[in-house]
Parts: C-alpha cells; sequence; structure tokens
C-alpha cells in the first residue's frame, strides 16, 4: 500500500509509478527478511528459506487480496480527497501493523487468557504453541470473516438500481429479488445454518454465533458509515462519502485478512516472518487501489467489479467450508484470480464488440 497521495490525473511515470512504495518496502522487508533467518539459524540456507517464505507470503497475500483492491477502488473513487489520502496512509498504519501484527497476537491473547506482551513473548520464543492456539481459532474467525465477505458480495448483486450484468441470467433474477428487504441477509443466513448442520454441537454453536457478530458487524458498519456520511456536522468538515466509508473500508480490509493471515500459518510459525510477507503483500494491493481509482480503470472494464464481487463471495464459501475441510490457500488466490481474469477478458470483449458496432 503506497503513502502516495490521490490526485484527479494520473501522475506521469507510467503505471510502475504507481508501485515506487511497494518496491522500496519489498526490498526493506526482504532485507529484513533475511537478517532474521540468519539471526535464527545462522546459517546460509535457514537464511535463504526465510527470504523464500517471505516472498511466498506476499504473493499469497497479492493473490488472496487482489479483489480487495478492486472493491476498494469501486468505494474509495467516491469519497473525498482528504479522506482518499486518509485512507491511503493512515490505512496502511491499520492494515499492515494492525491486521497483521495486532489482530494475531489479540487472538492469542483472547485464546490463552495472557497479557499483550506475553503473547508477544510467546510468538517469538514459542512459534510452534504460538500456532497452535492460532489454529484453535480459526473455526470462529472463518465464520465471523465468511459472513462479513458474503454480505458484501450479496449486497453488490441484491441492487435494484444495478444497470451493468455480466452473468445476465443470474444477476437480473438478483436484482429482480433486491426490493425484498433483508434477502442478503436472509441468503447468508441459510448460507450459516447449512454449514452448522455439518459440524457438532459444539462447533456448531460457537460457528453460529461468530457468524451472528460478522453479520452484525457490517449491519452496523453499514448503518454508522450512513449516519456520519449523512450528518451535517461531517459535510461540513467535508467528510461527507468519507469517515463512513473509511470505517467500512478498514473493516473490510481486515476481513480480507483473516484468511491470509491463518493460512501464513501453514508455512510458517513465527509471527514476524508472516508480518514481513504479508506486509509486503498488502502494500502491492494498496498500490494497486490507487492505480485503478487514478487511471479509471473500473469505468473502462465494466464487468471487472463483477469478477472481484464473485470472488468476494468464493472466497466467503470457501471460509465456510475451512470449518471442516481444509482447502490449500493456493486454490483460494487462483480461484479469485480466475475470476477476475475472466472478468476482464469479459470486459475487453465488450469494448471491442462496442467500438466495432460504432464504426
Amino acid at each position: 500500500m503506497s503513502n502516495g497521495t490521490p490526485t484527479a490525473a494520473a501522475p506521469k511515470g507510467g503505471t510502475l509509478h504507481y508501485f515506487k512504495w511497494a518496491f522500496i518496502v519489498t526490498a526493506l522487508g526482504l532485507a529484513l527478511g533475511a537478517a532474521l533467518g540468519w539471526q535464527m539459524t545462522g546459517t546460509m540456507g535457514g537464511m535463504l528459506t526465510i527470504f523464500f517464505i517471505c516472498c511466498v507470503l506476499a504473493v499469497l497475500e497479492i493473490s488472496l487480496s487482489f479483489d480487495n483492491a478492486i472493491v476498494n477502488a469501486n468505494k474509495l473513487k467516491d469519497m473525498t480527497p482528504e479522506w482518499q489520502h486518509r485512507f491511503l496512509t493512515w490505512g496502511i498504519i491499520i492494515a499492515v501493523f494492525g491486521m497483521r501484527i495486532v489482530f494475531p497476537l489479540l487472538i492469542v491473547v483472547v485464546a490463552a487468557k495472557i497479557g499483550p506482551w506475553q503473547a508477544m513473548v510467546l510468538a517469538a520464543s514459542q512459534p510452534d504453541e504460538y500456532s497452535r492456539i492460532m489454529k484453535e481459532a480459526h473455526l470462529p474467525i472463518a465464520a465471523f470473516g465468511g459472513t462479513f465477505l458474503m454480505m458484501v458480495g450479496l449486497s453488490f448483486f441484491f441492487d435494484h438500481e444495478k444497470d451493468v450484468h455480466w452473468v445476465r441470467w443470474l444477476e437480473r433474477r438478483m436484482q429482480k429479488y433486491a426490493t425484498i428487504r433483508g434477502i442478503e441477509v436472509a441468503v447468508a443466513l441459510v448460507a450459516v445454518l447449512i454449514v452448522s448442520r455439518f459440524l457438532d454441537p459444539v462447533e456448531s454453536q460457537v460457528f453460529f454465533q461468530s457468524a451472528i457478530w460478522g453479520l452484525l458487524t457490517f449491519l452496523l458498519v453499514e448503518v454508522l458509515g450512513g449516519l456520519l456520511d449523512s450528518s451535517q456536522e461531517m459535510m461540513q468538515a467535508g467528510a461527507k462519502g468519507g469517515l463512513g466509508a473509511f470505517l467500512y473500508l478498514e473493516v473490510l480490509d481486515a476481513s480480507f485478512s483473516f484468511d491470509g493471515v491463518i493460512g501464513a500459518f501453514a508455512l510458517t510459525h513465527n509471527l514476524f516472518v508472516i508480518a514481513i510477507g504479508l506486509g509486503i503483500g498488502a502494500m502491492y494491493v494498496r498500490s494497486m487501489t490507487i492505480m485503478l481509482v487514478e487511471k479509471g480503470t473500473l469505468t473502462q472494464y465494466r464487468y471487472l467489479e463483477h469478477g472481484a464481487f464473485y470472488a468476494i463471495i468464493a472466497l466467503s464459501v470457501i471460509m465456510f467450508l475451512q470449518s471442516f475441510v481444509h482447502i490449500p490457500e493456493v486454490i483460494t488466490g487462483l480461484g479469485g484470480a480466475a475470476l477476475i481474469g475472466v472478468s476482464l477478458w469479459s470486459s475487453m470483449r465488450w469494448n471491442k464488440n462496442t467500438r466495432a458496432d460504432a464504426s
């Protein structure tokens, strides 16, 4: 993610300009990862192993969160320049330090009932025990994050004002039923109930309660965002379309991070290595967000948003399924990338056909 200030026109320097800070953070992060590997093992092989894991984690984060960049750009383009800048600067602190370091620590603090400093010591001195606690907390995280993301995706398609359809036979029906109040909530709850039936009674209760919290969080963020953005005081402060959208995007960022943080423990149990790798990936996601906003990519490719929201729904379903069956992270990442790739191809084909008809 970048700390640049968005402007109305794309900056000079081409596409690579958007990734300047991402490249800088990559160099610093990989150097720190190599140094950490040497400090941990004292061997060249150990250093290269940690270096390689940081690279893989960065790619994992990018693949899992590319659809996040598209959704962020969709919301960000309607925000005021001041709040765009705040999201692109303050947001990096919350995204990298909050979700990649503080969030995993808080899970251990709550699950093991220990203090934050003890959790930090545990992560540094007993990474295997730390990883075990994280994995035990996977069920409520999957339920919470999966429900929140499902609501994000369904809210896009159950919109009676939506006039661009990619998968027409499905999306037209969803638009038709969008006038039914709470239809997306009902669909999400049905999905939660179905998954709960495949779990034992104790796990089913944990899953259902966590899913309800995910649903309530989405609804509360929507309500709070609407109140903040419609209040006269916020409009006078120039934050209309800003603070509420900012809160929404930060919670959305957090939900996208759940899967990546948990999946990272399949590669390494070291919290600091995870923070480095995922932090590098997060920088690229934020850089892609800036590029999509400033270059108007979402308007140039009409189905790109659709692919991203389909990927979000797919990710939410995968998080639900991971409650009782392991799904490799590579499938999660490639699945989302494939949906976005197909939507991009469909957009390019539509543009080509439109130009041909016009000529």
